[in-house]
């Protein structure tokens, strides 16, 4: 038997990603993710520029830890794209709450206005599709958050995801960036505290 392509297993995470969160009730839905965990909050630097991601309607919310990072003082940078082939940056996002300062970017996602001014996390939070115990990381496909890792490596990189995502393993390849971290609902994977 051979072993799955990237894409044949972002299909099915993303099926089993789908399935996991509508399973879930909307009130515990709703609790989950709300705040960062303790040990993770220990290693943010008090005045970090944050990095989230406005998340789709399958993916691990982001949106409470932004406001959460937001009223704690952090500036707050969401990834903003010029055009589909465009690399990926981030500009601030001001409004947590009410996402007035967002428009629609061309990947369909709500973004930053391109006046917006112009951040460099050094806190990442980021999505995926799956990920393994040992930090490897599958994304959406178009390599965007390898390359930004790639040319701007952050104090910590922290993955985001529900636990129906975990795999045993994962195809990588060299340009693939490994995470410092990953929270579930559940537990957190990595973020060596020794």
């Amino acid at each position: 038997m051979t072993n799955p392509s990237k894409s044949e297993l972002r299909r099915s995470l993303r099926a089993a990603r789908k399935t996991h969160v509508e399973a879930l009730p909307d009130h515990i839905r709703g609790l989950l993710f709300h705040r960062p965990p303790a040990p993770l909050l220990a290693r943010i630097p008090q005045e970090a520029v944050i990095g989230v991601y406005h998340a789709g309607p399958w993916e691990a919310p982001a949106a409470a830890y932004a406001r959460f990072f937001h009223e704690a003082g952090h500036p707050i940078a969401l990834p903003h794209f010029t055009a589909p082939d465009a690399a990926m940056t981030f500009r601030r996002h001001s409004d947590p709450y009410g996402q007035d300062d967002l428009e629609v970017g061309p990947f369909g996602i709500l973004q930053p206005s391109a006046k917006a001014e112009a951040l460099v996390p050094e806190i990442l939070f980021v999505p995926l599709v799956g990920f393994t115990p040992s930090l490897a990381r599958l994304g959406q496909g178009g390599g965007h958050y390898d390359r930004w890792l790639a040319e701007h490596p952050p104090l910590l990189a922290i993955g985001l995801a529900w636990d129906a995502q975990v795999c045993d393993a994962l195809p990588t390849e060299p340009h693939d960036v490994p995470l410092n971290a990953v929270v579930t609902p559940t537990r957190i994977f990595g973020l060596n505290l020794g």
